[in-house]
């Protein structure tokens, strides 16, 4: 990325309606130029922003893999100004993307180790990124056992449906996919992520944690993951809150002194427990 502040264009080639209260819609980008589908070297757990003229830009995690050619996918919420213009567009309209911004999950470092993903609702997307680059078979012999625990709060709130399901029918990932209370429509798991978490019971040994989800499953899934015997070093979380420019300059987003968007958003608790509570 020569010129940090520049967006590439892209074009809308799809829009995914993902959730019931259609808050949530995936959008899978097109780069119009190669040369820039080239430059856009990304790793799982890295963000990228989406810019939208008149209206202005948005962080938004990267929920595609590297390993899926030829496109990006983001999943966005529908929230404030930018993302809602952003719903409003089309298939076919034309914006823009720039990064790819921040760490990544340290893929290189987990080789070899059994992983745990622990997800909820809508901060699933980077993670979905990682399974998806983790499963692929270039890939997929470089780490160990695949747990995998997604909840959301109904059925129609837990995204990458078609995703989640053709990885229940493999024999090399373990996912566990919960809603918080009984439905008509789930036959399924019930109950809190961090509650399937401890049921799953999922050895720490030679085991890394990456866990991704709003302030309150985070708050009750910290516990969980300490008793299950994981060091501090090998949790690893994302935050994304209050980024703004993504490159460490406007200074929105710092917690002590880290910059999430530059020095972040991926960080180890070890690290998290270094910080201020501002996260």
């Amino acid at each position: 990325m020569s010129n940090p502040y520049k967006p590439y264009p892209v074009r809308i080639d799809k829009v995914i309606v993902e959730t019931e209260d259609k808050n949530l819609r995936s959008f899978r980008l097109v780069f119009l130029n190669p040369e820039d589908d080239k430059a856009f070297d990304y790793t799982p757990g890295q963000f990228a922003e989406l810019s939208l003229a008149g209206y202005g830009e948005i962080p938004i995690g990267i929920a595609s893999s590297p390993t899926e050619k030829g496109h990006l996918l983001f999943t966005v919420n529908k929230v404030g100004a930018v993302s809602s213009a952003l719903h409003n567009m089309k298939e076919g309209d034309i914006m823009g993307v720039r990064g790819p911004l921040g760490n990544s999950y340290p893929l290189k470092d987990m080789e070899g180790r059994d992983i745990v993903i622990v997800a909820g609702g809508f901060a699933v997307t980077t993670l979905r990124s990682t399974i998806t680059w983790m499963l692929d078979p270039a890939n997929r012999d470089k780490y160990g056992k695949i747990t995998f625990v997604y909840g959301a709060r109904t059925p129609g709130m837990l995204l990458y449906k078609d995703e989640w399901r053709a990885w229940q029918k493999r024999d090399d990932i373990d996912p566990y996919i919960t809603i918080d209370r009984e439905h008509p429509d789930w036959d399924g798991l019930v109950g809190l992520v961090p509650a399937v978490l401890e049921e799953a019971n999922p050895g720490s040994e030679n085991a890394v944690a990456l866990v991704c989800g709003p302030p309150i499953m985070i708050k009750f899934t910290q516990p969980v993951v300490e008793k299950l015997g994981f060091a501090d070093e090998d949790v690893i979380m994302s935050l994304e809150n209050r980024m703004k420019c993504g490159i460490g300059i406007c200074g929105r987003c710092n917690v002590g002194p880290e910059y999430v968007c530059k020095d972040g958003p991926v960080f180890t608790k070890a690290q998290l427990n270094e910080l201020p509570r501002e996260y």
